[in-house]
């Protein structure tokens, strides 16, 4: 089966995803084109690692399709997850592994080799190449993240996975990382990524979807959401800073309560 051209990296359609007697997806569509950073965002248990698990292949969905760089994620699951590259947020390495042999592992595992001159580069351009013989185990939080983030997309896949990748970094490794999730996006390539954070959604993603109860509830920008939304009185009533902010809106659609 040869890899249709198109614009849309992800096409996602009539998802479902059910566990036993519950359905952790429903009915969820949306799509991600070339050169799109790409927000999933909801409230924890809203369906968001079910429908990244069924785009990954890891779960089969009962109905609907996956479609990654014009391959049917269960018709040709190994192009399929030959266009992706999946970083997820307890991402970890062999910690006694410096950071040139992870590197160099991981490579080999994508069929891929490394001459040294390849390795400075990559070390060049993930900032760390001071820290080529150190151990993983001894890097910080955001050094790790830029190791796991080099890995993930070695092989230049067409589609990226992010699972909240600025989970616990300090200010500094969050806009580092959000750089290098921007140069990924300038390859042509797609990045869909899930966060907590609406400060990183509004201030990485192109667009974004909100999932709830396993629908989707809104999809577009951030700013056309907050535009649409911010006269709503539930949206209003939220609003703690004068200034509508995407939090608001977020809040207002899925509901203030703590979620497990």
């Amino acid at each position: 089966m040869g890899e249709v051209q198109q614009k849309n990296i992800l096409q996602v359609e009539d998802l479902h995803v059910q566990y036993g007697q519950v359905q952790a997806v429903k009915n969820v569509s949306f799509y991600v084109e070339q050169g799109e950073i790409f927000g999933l965002l909801g409230p924890n248990g809203a369906g968001k690692t079910s429908t990244l698990s069924a785009i990954e292949g890891l779960i089969r969905q009962q109905s609907g399709t996956v479609t990654v760089a014009g391959y049917d994620t269960l018709k040709d699951s190994r192009h399929a997850r030959a266009a992706m590259g999946v970083q997820l947020q307890s991402t970890s390495f062999q910690p006694e592994l410096n950071v040139a042999e992870i590197l160099e592992l991981y490579a080999g595992i994508y069929g891929l080799s490394l001459n040294k001159q390849q390795l400075q580069a990559l070390l060049n351009e993930i900032n760390l190449s001071d820290a080529e013989n150190k151990k993983f185990g001894q890097l910080s939080g955001g050094q790790q993240q830029r190791v796991s983030l080099a890995i993930t997309t070695i092989h230049d896949p067409k589609l990226v996975l992010l699972d909240e990748p600025t989970s616990g970094l300090d200010p500094q490794s969050r806009r580092q990382l959000w750089s290098r999730i921007e140069s990924i996006r300038e390859k042509g390539n797609a990045v869909v990524l899930t966060t907590h954070s609406m400060e990183e959604a509004e201030a990485v993603c192109d667009r974004i979807s909100i999932i709830d109860h396993g629908r989707i509830i809104a999809t577009g920008t951030p700013q056309i959401l907050i535009d649409k939304h911010r006269n709503d009185p539930d949206v209003i009533a939220v609003s703690r800073r004068g200034k509508i902010t995407l939090e608001d809106v977020f809040i207002a659609l899925t509901g203030s309560a703590i979620r497990a």
